[in-house]
């Protein structure tokens, strides 16, 4: 995995190294302008050429300024753009742009070019709370006009760092290399849109560097197979868990089909599907290794099963909250929520109510509303819910004792006690409709297996980006539907 930081636990970082573990400032800015200088370099496949570095007055500057030394000494024709107060430069700045002076480099009030081999945005770095104007969006604007392989330095400038947020306006890089640690606005969007590709250097900020104080946001980035729970050689289809799926209504059965094909694609031993009688024999041609029943038989199936998910296709009918009162008042097992489930907890809050008691005496509950759903749970507007998804998800984990898997262009995946886990893997091919359907699957053959909740949830949102990766590697974005997903689902 890797962590995901934001401009307050990134500083506590870089003063730990230099105070505690006592690695000079300096040579944390010379790492970092070698790691830049040597990626301008590779871009340009040596040939040297024109650049142009854009400098404000702070620290990402002197990085800035660092590079520029680095890439004249390589042969290059160096343009530096120093944009700012000069009284109100960092001392690191000072320090550097004295050196810098003894090199053959052009200092400039403005670029002389239209275009370059690579231009270097170290305007700003983490921490930028305001929105850029005047001179500086003047100059970003500028940069971007430009031609040429932009690189930014750390974050792209008008870019915050915590949230991925445009402040005002932003350098667009086409690739971003940040220090020591990710940033959460090079993944999150539309930061992420205007970061490129990323790439993180080793500049000597390390995990030695968190005395303790770790980062509470990360992503997975391994195999997919790694993640998976291991498989007993003697085991059979009663050892690989038991799903009993409450899903599909009259003219809904494909919502059914998608969460039975992922939670078997996922290993899950036997899975059961509850659904209404006239959905009987499309679920037997299209999973005939599914068992079936019917809402009535309900109660017994309960008792059969090792987890339950309720939700896909379900409609919002009396059978359907019947069939949820029966989950949550009939059993402890473990639970998924998914679609319409979620919707009738938001319009009963006895329910909700009674979920929240078994998720604080120990009962594991996994909710998974898109954001349509999580405003309706939260009582927010969509658009606030888009705009602050990490504090509504935690929020709402928070009040039900549940994890939350809060889905958007980025899953954040939130539960008491746990760091946020956010899902870098899928596609906006993914972007169709059963894609819901299929990760309530594949998480509740997780929890089947016998995975925490939280791990279910993390690792199978993870799991459903890598299925849509490969779905959309054969489809295209365009052409991808939700059972291509189950079709790519090969460990």
């Amino acid at each position: 995995m890797r962590y995901l930081v934001t401009a307050s636990e990134m500083r506590r970082f870089d003063e730990n190294t230099i105070e505690k573990i006592g690695i000079p400032a300096c040579v944390l800015m010379e790492r970092a302008a070698l790691a830049a200088a040597e990626l301008t370099e590779a871009r340009c496949d040596g040939r040297g050429g024109y650049v142009l570095v854009m400098c404000g007055m702070g620290n990402n500057g002197g990085d800035g300024l660092a590079v520029a030394r680095l890439l004249a000494e390589r042969d290059f024709r160096v343009e530096v753009w120093c944009v700012g107060n000069r009284e109100k430069a960092s001392p690191q700045w000072k320090q550097q742009r004295s050196i810098l002076e003894k090199y053959p480099v052009e200092f400039t009030d403005k670029p002389r070019r239209g275009d370059y081999g690579a231009l270097i945005d170290a305007l700003f770095g983490v921490g930028l709370s305001r929105e850029i104007k005047h001179e500086y969006a003047e100059a970003v604007m500028l940069f971007n006009s430009l031609e040429g392989w932009k690189l930014a330095l750390d974050v792209p400038s008008g870019i915050h760092s915590d949230t991925g947020r445009v402040m005002g306006c932003a350098v667009r890089a086409d690739e971003t290399v940040t220090f020591g640690f990710c940033k959460r606005g090079l993944v999150f969007y539309p930061g992420c849109e205007y970061a490129g590709e990323v790439s993180t250097a080793d500049i000597g900020i390390s995990e030695r560097s968190f005395y303790g104080r770790k980062p509470e946001m990360y992503a997975y980035d391994e195999e997919a197979a790694q993640l998976l729970p291991k498989r007993q050689r003697g085991g059979n289809k009663g050892t690989f868990g038991k799903v009993l799926l409450i899903a599909g209504s009259l003219n809904m059965a494909g919502a059914a089909i998608l969460a039975a094909r992922a939670a078997y694609r996922t290993g899950a031993g036997m899975v059961k599907v509850i659904t209404c009688a006239g959905n009987r024999t499309i679920l037997q041609q299209a999973v005939p290794e599914a068992l079936l029943g019917t809402p009535n038989e309900l109660d017994r199936s309960v008792e059969w099963a090792d987890v339950i998910a309720v939700g896909p296709g379900l409609g919002k009918s009396a059978e359907a909250l019947s069939c949820l009162e029966g989950v949550i008042y009939g059993s402890r097992l473990p639970l998924l929520a998914d679609a319409d489930a979620l919707n009738l907890l938001a319009e009963h809050p006895e329910l909700r109510a009674a979920l929240a008691e078994q998720g604080a005496a120990g009962r594991k509950v996994i909710l998974t509303p898109h954001v349509g759903e999580l405003a309706r749970l939260t009582g927010q507007s969509v658009s606030a819910c888009a705009e602050e998804l990490l504090s509504c998800g935690i929020a709402l984990a928070s009040e039900l004792h549940a994890v939350v898997t809060a889905k958007d262009a980025r899953t954040l995946i939130c539960g008491e006690g746990h760091d946020v886990c956010v899902n870098l893997s899928g596609s906006n091919g993914m972007a169709t409709a059963g894609s819901g359907d299929v990760l309530a699957g594949i998480t509740a053959a997780l929890l089947g297996q016998g995975m925490d909740a939280f791990e279910a949830a993390a690792v199978g949102a993870y799991i459903h980006g890598r299925a849509g990766e490969k779905a959309v590697g054969k489809r295209g974005e365009y052409g991808c539907m939700a059972g291509d997903l189950t079709a790519q689902m090969r460990y």
